[in-house]
């Protein structure tokens, strides 16, 4: 029997989430090209217009003037799964960009109000510990995801259609479940309805912005070299996929655990140095097998991001966790949409660059994570200036 808890909703939801998107991500390049022909430019287009709910997120604020935080967590769920379940009945260019857009317009204000109902609802010397297990259930759905593809496209050989339709739906009945089995959670502190810039959270505001765009590197020119660089294939890349999500099924509890231990100044700073070392790495690596090394601990690596959460959770007033929460994704993805197109180009020039550029974002991390203070509080949120 399922326990009627918040953290309880909060990783069943995390599960279907993470199942249902990952069905979506790792089909859609074959899909795209196999039914609707799209080239380059489609997809550029796509993965663009798939962003952008992310740089609205702040406008979530705005809606919880009509739903309550736990609702509309669920609300978004239920688009994403609609979004997803859908896409492959609109094998065309426009379908796909508004299938996309449904679907990303639910995703992006999930994970904003999930953050901000994480940190109201568990305790602060418990949280790095649940983000941990929480990285560890979307790990599981992930890969459930993928064995769900195996069975229904390889062993029953459906089309992509309904391999959407399928997950699409299956999420869409466990989210009516949730809704149905557990009850309305208290919110705790009565959250602003408006949206918040805080002189006091510009140290967050900064290690949130240069964690999304070190994030846009990984997830778009990391991948990329493996491909155009080591010529690797769609079944080794989809390995990789795997071990990345075994390792953090298996690691990420620990990482949590041990953020709570050793505080979140640490923590960030065994991030930072390890990603400029990485990044630094990938502009010269050679060997396909190294490469690939890089990638599963550039990957393990930022579970340690977790740790920018907590120092928030720390020094914020309770009341304006749900806003800030809203801008901070927006901040996030300042650089979703500027870093790929920017740094595609200088990847023409010179694939090395890009990466020098990474450990440079790594770099200002590390020199901003020096002036988090070893016990972050609402009244010691910086180091310097002290009066900030």
């Amino acid at each position: 029997m399922l326990k009627k808890n918040p953290q309880t909703l909060l990783l069943l939801m995390t599960f279907v989430m993470s199942l249902v998107f990952s069905v979506w991500q790792v089909l859609l390049n074959n899909f795209v090209i196999e039914r609707a022909s799209f080239t380059g430019a489609e997809i550029g287009i796509l993965q663009s217009l798939r962003e952008v709910p992310g740089f609205l997120a702040f406008t979530a604020i705005f809606i919880l003037l009509l739903l309550r935080e736990q609702t509309f967590a669920l609300v978004s769920l239920a688009l994403l799964t609609i979004g997803v379940g859908i896409t492959g009945f609109f094998p065309q260019v426009l379908g796909l960009y508004l299938t996309t857009i449904l679907m990303s317009v639910g995703f992006h204000y999930y994970e904003t109000i999930n953050q901000s109902l994480t940190l109201q609802w568990v305790d602060k010397s418990e949280t790095a510990g649940f983000l941990g297990k929480a990285l560890a259930w979307r790990s599981a759905a992930a890969l459930t995801g993928y064995g769900s593809i195996w069975i229904v496209m390889t062993y029953l050989q459906l089309d992509y259609q309904w391999m959407y339709a399928i997950i699409g739906g299956l999420g869409l009945l466990m989210v009516l479940a949730l809704t149905l089995y557990f009850p309305q959670f208290p919110q705790g502190e009565v959250q602003h309805k408006k949206v918040i810039l805080r002189r006091r959270y510009w140290l967050y505001y900064l290690l949130t912005f240069f964690s999304g765009a070190r994030r846009q590197i990984f997830m778009v020119f990391a991948g990329f070299m493996m491909v155009e660089k080591f010529g690797y294939s769609v079944s080794q890349i989809t390995a990789l996929f795997l071990i990345n999500y075994v390792v953090n099924l298996l690691f990420a509890p620990a990482i949590g655990r041990f953020i709570g231990r050793i505080g979140e100044r640490n923590a960030l700073m065994i991030e930072y140095v390890g990603l400029i070392v990485i990044f630094t790495s990938y502009a010269f690596v050679q060997q396909a097998e190294m490469a690939a090394v890089l990638y599963v601990l550039d990957h393990l690596l930022f579970a340690m991001a977790i740790a920018i959460k907590t120092y928030f959770q720390k020094i914020a007033e309770p009341k304006d966790i749900a806003a800030t929460m809203s801008v901070s994704f927006t901040i996030n993805h300042i650089a979703a949409v500027v870093i790929p197109a920017l740094l595609g180009m200088l990847w023409l020039y010179s694939n090395k660059w890009v990466f020098f550029i990474g450990a440079g974002f790594a770099l200002c991390s590390l020199m901003l994570a020096l002036n988090i203070p070893r016990h972050p509080a609402q009244d010691k949120h910086v180091n310097w200036p002290a009066n900030a």
